[in-house]
């Protein structure tokens, strides 16, 4: 199993344990783990071991086969677009306003991470290009088009968006008005073949 599932077994664990109104102490001790070692699990900050996972879950009093149900991933993916109204608030550790949104967990060999903000003029033209690595992009402002492959993909404020690098890819800002992105690139270190 990849990291993102992982993420998205502790998110799944968080959920069950509020459905059924258990604490997250109470689960611990259930568990015979320590309540402090369940919240970081619960909150993807740590991978459990098998032994520990299982335990968690006979603890829900939940068959196997419903609790992995539907946390499986798509093998072959050109790309992941994430629609504003899809993100998913949530909190992380007890406290008192932190809301998290969940917009993308993916789990990628080691990288090299660099952020930028681009600013797209109307009117603005390039060739589309390939990248060494995985782009995550989000719209802070502003409407584009982005051509990623043979794809055309209408991307609105608070849009997201996730894709393999050496897609041949390009931002077209079709608008009167300027638009922004927060642009991550992820770079693989040479040699690497980026699937």
């Amino acid at each position: 199993m990849n990291n993102q599932i992982f993420i998205r077994i502790g998110k799944k664990i968080r959920e069950i344990r509020n459905q059924q109104q258990i604490k997250l102490q109470e689960l611990a001790e259930e568990s015979q783990i320590s309540k402090g070692l369940l919240s970081r699990i619960e909150n993807g900050r740590t991978i459990p071991s098998l032994p520990v996972l299982l335990s968690i879950v006979r603890s829900l009093k939940i068959n196997l086969d419903v609790f992995f149900e539907g946390l499986d991933l798509p093998e072959q993916q050109k790309y992941i677009l994430r629609r504003k109204s899809e993100y998913t608030p949530f909190e992380k550790e007890e406290g008192f306003g932190f809301l998290y949104h969940s917009i993308l967990t993916s789990s990628i060999p080691s990288v090299t991470v660099e952020a930028v903000i681009l600013d797209l003029q109307p009117g603005s033209q390039r060739d589309p290009v390939i990248t060494d690595g995985y782009e995550f992009k989000y719209l802070l402002k502003g409407e584009i088009e982005y051509q990623l492959g043979d794809d055309v993909i209408v991307m609105q404020e608070g849009d997201s968006l996730f894709f393999n690098g050496k897609i041949p890819h390009v931002p077209i800002n079709r608008t009167t008005i300027p638009a922004s992105l927060l642009v991550i690139y992820l770079l693989l270190p040479t040699g690497s073949t980026g699937n």
